[in-house]
């Protein structure tokens, strides 16, 4: 059997997190092919070696990839797991929902977040909401705040990329609060928006590891921009959520929902109590969701208090809320 020479390139912005600290993730391949010459330089690895123990090699290789894309993590005890034929431990992860919170019966796993732990449904309307998407293109999550609409949404549109469902994700949001005040605010556009655009960033740095998520902002494979920007446009390919959909007119959001293109997944959230538009300007989203309420290819969830994730207050705070203004 003849030597086989193979150069593999890892698609990674950091080969550490492949390679280990040292390279000591290589070091117990080296130790597990014993028969192979491997070289690691930058983000590629050069192998030599009888062609069936490369191709082993390459077998590994592939699998230890795919579960560091998939999980966010690769530790030494991972890769010899994965060496070993058995499929690596996660079910302590898994099982950790966080202080003070009990399992629950509808938790399922959409992803790994960028610190590997698990990013669940927690609640019955955001395991809906999981098991729609698959089935609807167009999905209306509205709800009070604190029921995971934003968060769940993200998530499901980063397991989307991650699965090459979509080749991009978009997420946009009305920037209302800016109104005129905006031009006085310090930097260029992007500084200005960026506050507005804030907890979509900090749902993407829960999921998607720190350098991977500039690389993919850099390139345009995730975009973030306000609502505004989406006029003109056709959205091919693209996981795309509007989020606080409350806040666009409704002139904005029939522009914004006549953007979907070809395989295409359109998330819209909102609160329909907390709109902050001028009282003369009627909210799209109320429009929409009764214009849309029969169009069988378009789901509509509303969640509730039961769905709050947030401190245990917060379902008092709203409650109480609720309560009085139905008396005013």
């Amino acid at each position: 059997m003849h030597l086989k020479e193979k150069i593999i390139e890892f698609n990674t912005e950091n080969p550490v997190e492949i390679f280990g600290i040292n390279n000591v993730n290589i070091n117990i391949l080296k130790q597990s092919f014993p028969k192979i010459k491997i070289i690691a330089r930058g983000n590629l690895l050069k192998v030599l070696g009888q062609e069936n123990e490369v191709e082993s090699f390459e077998n590994i290789i592939e699998q230890l990839t795919n579960f560091y894309l998939n999980f966010n993590k690769l530790t030494e005890e991972d890769v010899r797991t994965i060496i070993s034929g058995e499929k690596p431990n996660l079910s302590s992860k898994s099982n950790q929902n966080g202080a003070g919170q009990k399992s629950n019966p509808t938790d399922k796993i959409i992803l790994y977040g960028s610190d590997g732990e698990p990013i669940k449904a927690r609640s019955v309307n955001q395991l809906d909401m999981v098991e729609s998407i698959d089935k609807f293109d167009m999905l209306f999550a509205i709800g009070p705040a604190g029921t995971g609409k934003t968060y769940t949404s993200v998530a499901l549109a980063v397991n989307a990329l991650k699965n090459k469902e979509v080749k991009r994700i978009i997420l946009t949001r009305p920037a209302v609060e800016a109104g005129e005040n905006l031009g006085f605010l310090p930097g260029d556009l992007k500084d200005k928006l960026d506050p507005y655009l804030q907890p979509l960033y900090d749902a993407l740095r829960d999921m998607i590891p720190s350098e991977r998520l500039s690389n993919y902002l850099e390139k345009g494979i995730i975009q973030i921009a306000p609502l505004a920007f989406m006029r003109g446009r056709t959205l091919d390919h693209a996981f795309v959520i509007l989020d606080e959909a409350q806040n666009a007119t409704q002139s904005q959001l029939k522009m914004f929902l006549t953007r979907m293109g070809r395989s295409a997944k359109f998330i819209i959230t909102g609160d329909m109590t907390q709109i902050d538009l001028p009282k003369n300007q009627p909210s799209g989203l109320v429009q929409a969701a009764n214009f849309l309420k029969d169009v069988a290819e378009i789901k509509f969830i509303f969640l509730d208090e039961r769905d709050i994730l947030r401190h245990n207050l917060v379902k008092k705070i709203i409650a109480q809320y609720d309560r009085n203004e139905s008396k005013s």
